[in-house]
């Protein structure tokens, strides 16, 4: 079949039974299909990057991206100035607002399975908990916890963000939220080591980068580091990854 004419321009066209939206779902399959994971979650301490990461990678990808909504949390103040008043309602708001969100955008039947990125993991409902909580009221955390998280879709690539205490305090300063400025460095350290406890023991293939000196906004090489290492088949079990 001869091509066009030099100097001619061919045109794609698609059935006009074809929407905007479905053309787009189309694209989206295709990288998805290119892609060795179809959920990521990016995990890691308070300002450890979590968010920001999240959104450069949906938008390289051109991804579906599910975003905590911690600002609609009305005890997370309160907590903060009385932990041990509100610890409880503010674990249990976090934990049912994670899974009306999870579940509904990880239930929904597409026509095209797409690439989903979350900047949480359901699992730091459990993490926050053992250390905000005294034993009585986890256990109780616990078994609720236990029933509904057997009814959620588990990432198959989790990204772990890890950085000592004074780069977080350094980064929650910066995003300049009124209630986490005195967070104090005890808070963040039982927290560092709780997620170091469970990283080492889950079963989820997993991406350990240390971003300490990282700047995924401003420094393209760190970004695209990430994204490479995304577009690995990795096996189980945890890899660590090195930024330039």
């Amino acid at each position: 079949m001869p091509g066009p004419k030099s100097g001619s321009t061919t045109r794609l066209t698609f059935p006009q039974t074809w929407s905007n939206s479905k053309v787009g779902n189309e694209l989206k399959y295709l990288a998805a299909q290119a892609m060795q994971y179809q959920f990521i979650t990016i995990e890691g301490n308070i300002g450890a990057g979590k968010t920001t990461l999240a959104q450069l990678l949906s938008r390289h990808f051109r991804s579906r991206l599910i975003l905590e909504e911690f600002a609609d949390n009305p005890f997370l103040p309160k907590f903060y100035e009385n932990p041990g008043q509100y610890a409880f309602p503010v674990e249990l708001f976090f934990m049912a607002e994670r899974y009306k969100q999870l579940k509904e955008l990880l239930q929904q039947q597409d026509l095209f399975k797409e690439l989903t990125i979350s900047d949480y993991l359901f699992t730091k409902c459990l993490l926050f908990a053992k250390v905000t909580l005294p034993e009585d009221e986890f256990r109780l955390y616990q078994r609720l916890f236990d029933i509904i998280h057997q009814q959620l879709l588990q990432p198959d690539l989790l990204i772990y963000l890890q950085a000592p205490v004074p780069k977080l305090q350094e980064n929650i300063r910066k995003r300049n939220r009124p209630y986490e400025q005195n967070i104090p460095d005890e808070y963040l350290e039982q927290l560092q080591e709780t997620y170091g406890s469970y990283i080492r023991q889950q079963p989820t293939r997993t991406l350990v980068i240390d971003v300490t000196q990282a700047d995924f906004l401003h420094n393209d090489l760190h970004l695209q580091t990430i994204i490479k290492a995304i577009e690995t088949d990795y096996p189980a079990g945890l890899h660590y990854i090195q930024l330039p």
